[in-house]
């Protein structure tokens, strides 16, 4: 059977991909369906849901962070591929294969959860941290000495590309190239592959402030080494994504609810106020259109549910044993989860009063703040000069001295686009090309990993 490279061109829906004419041809010479969304509609379940087969309440990777019990700690967009509790794709392909007495290879080039994952190829960004607090941005992969002939041989990873206010084509385009060499060196059978590049401006100003067709356009022309070496090999080319964007004016603050109402504590410090998740009777973790909120107390259930479900711009509230309708009924699922208003989302900001904001919320802090923020994708628009302070605050890095890039805004009423929640309309929904058997117009996320699998011809007994 013919190798497989699957594109995960996230952000791309039915109804944008007439602006891409390469994947347009692509799905002509198969066939296109949409893929309605699994909750939340966020990067790591998806992409846990596209690898296993499975929903949230089986794979446990409920969104892109969560509150870990074990250390009572918030942590968000971690890569140990064990945090997913089903078997993805290249194990059940890996197995199958031995099965049958066939050789397979797997080549996961930045799709999450890539650090220990049970492949031939990986690569995905990994910054070094130094004990005085420095940091020096980096990717990490396997084989070693394979990687390090890539770095040897292209320029570094645009990092500040990939996240943050310059994030934009430049990573997308070095993430295609590198992956284009990949296929070629080492002939895969499964080729995973993201591309992340409409997952930002859609986000910044929304899929209607911004020009959509020259993003799909410049998304398309990324996948040109990509579609040219899978065909050198005899490839056949799958899209998916994992959601659509959607215009959003309100952000909504279920921390902030919980602290005027006594359920949320917070601890003054030397950096700020800090969210106390020990002292806390309720806190949410925040990640676009939806929030877990994790309640200590089940006395404390009443009034949680009472306080948020009253909050303008939060849609729906599930407890408990109601968490099953969202197949969010899982150990790491928040006691209660909120669903978002389409025209909402919700914002992480605990603090009261923002002149004793925490100091990672003014910066690009992924691994600090307990809950997503979206205005990393900004400069400060009361910074008169925000890139030259950003320009100022790395050479006092480069000279030794300990700084913070502050220059993210506090104000999240600038984000226009988020999703998390499942489209209204099938055009705006995830989308899949591929080839075979036609599924018809409409295929389940769960579906894919069983398809993918007949298309290498590892179909289960």
């Amino acid at each position: 059977m013919p190798p497989v490279v699957l594109l995960n061109a996230v952000g791309l829906t039915p109804r944008l991909l007439p602006h891409a004419p390469r994947l347009s041809a692509l799905a002509r010479s198969g066939w296109v369906a949409d893929m309605p969304e699994v909750l939340p509609a966020v990067t790591c379940t998806a992409q846990a849901t596209l690898l296993t087969g499975e929903l949230p309440n089986q794979h446990g990777v409920v969104a892109n962070g969560w509150l870990f019990h074990d250390t009572n700690e918030v942590r968000f967009w971690q890569q140990c591929n064990r945090l997913i509790r089903a078997e993805p794709i290249y194990e059940t392909a890996k197995r199958r294969a031995i099965e049958r007495e066939r050789a397979f290879t797997t080549a996961k080039l930045f799709w999450w959860f890539n650090q220990g994952a049970a492949v031939d190829v990986s690569l995905t960004p990994k910054p070094w941290y130094g004990v005085d607090g420095n940091k020096a941005f980096d990717v990490t992969g396997t084989p070693a000495d394979y990687l390090a002939e890539i770095k040897q041989s292209v320029p570094p990873f645009p990092f500040p590309a990939f996240w943050g206010p310059a994030a934009g084509l430049k990573s997308t385009r070095w993430i295609a190239d590198v992956s284009a060499r990949v296929i070629r060196d080492r002939r895969p059978d499964l080729t995973l592959v993201y591309l992340p590049h409409l997952d930002y401006e859609p986000q910044r100003r929304g899929p209607g402030g911004c020009d959509m067709p020259r993003f799909v356009k410049e998304l398309d022309d990324c996948c040109e080494p990509l579609l040219d070496a899978a065909a050198e090999i005899g490839a056949r080319v799958w899209v998916v994504s994992e959601y659509g964007h959607c215009d959003v004016t309100t952000p909504v603050y279920p921390n902030r609810e919980l602290w005027k109402h006594g359920l949320l504590s917070t601890v003054r410090g030397p950096f700020g106020d800090q969210l106390d998740v020990y002292g806390s009777r309720a806190f949410a973790v925040c990640d676009h259109q939806l929030a877990h909120v994790y309640v200590r107390h089940l006395t404390d259930f009443p009034k949680v549910r009472e306080v948020l479900a009253g909050l303008p711009g939060v849609a729906r509230v599930f407890s408990e044993a109601e968490r099953a309708e969202v197949h969010l009924n899982h150990p790491r699922s928040g006691e209660v989860v909120l669903l978002a208003e389409p025209h909402a989302w919700f914002a992480y900001p605990f603090w009261p009063d923002d002149a004793h904001a925490p100091d990672y919320a003014r910066s690009v802090a992924i691994h600090h703040k307990p809950g997503f923020d979206p205005c990393e994708l900004f400069f400060d628009p009361q910074l008169t000069f925000p890139k030259l302070r950003a320009a100022r605050r790395l050479i006092q890095k480069k000279l030794g001295f300990r700084t913070i890039f502050d220059v993210i805004p506090l104000d999240a009423s600038i984000v226009r686009g988020s999703h998390g929640l499942a489209a209204t309309d099938a055009r705006d929904r995830p989308i899949l090309i591929g080839h075979g058997p036609n599924p018809g117009y409409t295929v389940p996320m769960t579906a894919v990993k069983e398809m993918l699998l007949r298309e290498l011809g590892l179909p289960e007994n």
